[in-house]
C-alpha cells in the first residue's frame, strides 16, 4: 500500500490478529510441546480462537492483494521462500512438531495464484463473487479429510486416490502419513482468501469507510505492519523462554 492511501485500520486488525497469535502460540508451546496440558488444544474454544486468527490473516492478505499489486510477484515469491524457511528449521529443530505448507506457503502461493487470475476475476461482480467464494469455502472445508458438502445438509466422500500422493498434500489432499502442525493447503482456503480479494475491490468503491479505514490504532497498526518478521521470529523467542521457564 502507498503511504498516503494506507488503510491503518487494516493493519490494526492485523496487528490484532497477531497478538491473539503469539499469546495463542505461547500457551500452545507451554501445553502441547512442553506438556503441561496435552489435550489443551482440543478444547472447543481453544479450535474457536485458533480459526478466528487464520481467517483474519487470510481475509486481510486477500484484501491487501489490490494495494500492492507492484509488489505481488515479489511478495508472493518471499513468503514461500520465508515458508521453505520454516519447513526446514522445523524439521531440524523439532520433528515431531514440523511444519509443512504453512499459512506463509499458502499465502505466497495463493498471491501467485492470483496473480494470473486476477483479469478473469474481475470480470465477475464483487458481491456475488464474494459469496460464491465463501459458498465454495463452505462446500471444501472438510476437504482435507476426504469429504465435500455442508454439515448441516450432509457430506459426501471424496474418491481415495486424490489422497494417495504426497504431493498433492498442498492442493488439499494429503495422504494418511503426512503430517504438520500448521497446515494451509489450497483447497479449501485459497476460497477465503478471494473472499478477502473480493471485499477489497468493494471497499475500492467511494463510501465512508474509507474514511473510517484511514484511522491509526495506536500500537496496533504499527505492529500489523511487520507481521512477517514478527512471524518469522517469535516462536524461537517463545521456545526460549519456555525453556527458561521448565528447564
Amino acid at each position: 500500500m502507498a503511504a498516503e492511501g494506507r488503510c491503518h485500520l487494516i493493519d490494526a486488525l492485523r496487528g490484532l490478529a497477531l497478538v491473539n497469535m503469539l499469546g495463542m502460540h505461547f500457551l500452545y508451546d507451554v501445553n502441547v510441546v512442553f506438556g503441561r496440558e496435552p489435550q489443551w488444544y482440543l478444547r472447543p474454544g481453544v479450535r474457536v480462537w485458533q480459526q478466528a486468527i487464520c481467517w483474519t490473516f487470510i481475509l486481510i492478505a486477500g484484501f491487501s492483494f489490490h494495494w500492492g499489486r507492484r509488489h505481488n510477484l515479489k511478495r508472493g515469491l518471499l513468503l514461500n521462500l520465508y515458508g521453505l524457511l520454516i519447513t526446514a528449521a522445523t524439521l531440524l529443530a523439532v520433528p515431531a512438531e514440523a511444519i509443512r505448507f504453512g499459512i506463509l506457503s499458502f499465502i505466497g502461493c495463493a498471491i501467485l495464484l492470483t496473480i494470473p487470475l486476477e483479469h478473469a476475476l474481475r470480470k465477475l461482480p464483487p458481491a456475488p463473487g464474494l459469496g460464491l467464494c465463501f459458498l465454495l469455502f463452505l462446500l471444501l472445508r472438510d476437504v482435507n479429510r476426504g469429504l465435500i458438502g455442508l454439515h448441516a445438509l450432509g457430506q459426501a466422500a471424496l474418491p481415495a486416490g486424490f489422497y494417495a500422493y504426497r504431493f498433492l498434500a498442498p492442493l488439499g489432499f494429503p495422504d494418511a502419513g503426512f503430517r504438520s502442525s500448521d497446515y494451509f493447503p489450497l483447497l479449501p482456503w485459497y476460497f477465503l482468501f478471494l473472499c478477502g480479494w473480493f471485499l477489497g475491490v468493494l471497499f475500492r468503491r467511494p463510501g465512508p469507510w474509507q474514511r473510517l479505514a484511514r484511522i491509526r490504532v495506536p500500537l496496533l497498526s504499527s505492529v500489523g505492519r511487520k507481521t512477517v518478521w514478527v512471524y518469522l521470529l517469535h516462536q524461537p523467542v517463545l521456545m526460549g523462554v519456555c525453556m527458561l521457564l521448565f528447564k
